[in-house]
């Protein structure tokens, strides 16, 4: 799963329980969404090898368009890089203390928040659409009363079971913590 070792501030005997990513229909959506991009200077070059246009023979407009087609693909590229950076960066950590969100948002920024357990509220989860029902992905939105009030966990595998895991794991700590945990006093995990 993860190394304890890389998780961050972690607490004595937290234990990683589920580690969650979006549904791997992300990545089929960024390469779909890709392939339509790529296709795109193609199927204008057909329409202008029909119409018998000579433009990229001409001396001025043709290296011009090479150019102009270059750097598209070039931000078809990039584009495409950074939605799999932003897949892959997205992550959903479930502990038996904790929820560690980190959100990747473009290349150079990401937010990293947690919530304890013992200070969910409510969770809900939420499937939407034919595919979304049929691929059994959706949303998981956890309510608290801290800070940030509403987690999202966006497009994940099976959202009620991970709803109905955290919910046990949010149960438990809640018995077995009476008050919130702090990294201040160790003394109170155990």
């Amino acid at each position: 799963m993860m190394n304890l070792n890389l998780l961050p501030n972690a607490l004595p005997n937290e234990k990683v329980v589920l580690f969650l990513r979006r549904h791997w229909i992300e990545v089929f959506r960024i390469f779909l969404t890709t392939t339509g991009l790529l296709l795109l200077p193609i199927v204008i070059g057909i329409v202008l090898s029909i119409g018998n246009t000579t433009i990229l023979g001409h001396v001025f407009l043709g290296p011009v368009l090479m150019v102009v087609l270059f750097a598209y693909l070039l931000i078809v590229l990039i584009l495409t890089i950074t939605n799999l950076t932003d897949y892959w960066l997205d992550v959903w950590i479930v502990t038996n203390e904790r929820i560690i969100n980190t959100e990747q948002h473009g290349l150079f920024n990401r937010i990293v928040s947690e919530v304890y357990l013992h200070q969910i509220q409510d969770i809900t989860s939420e499937q939407k659409g034919f595919l979304g029902t049929f691929m059994t992905f959706g949303d998981v939105f956890i309510q608290t009363a801290a800070e940030r009030e509403r987690f999202q966990f966006k497009n994940i595998d099976n959202p009620d079971d991970v709803k109905i895991a955290i919910g046990g794991l949010s149960k438990i700590c809640k018995s077995k913590h009476g008050h919130p945990v702090t990294r201040e006093n160790p003394a109170e995990i155990e």
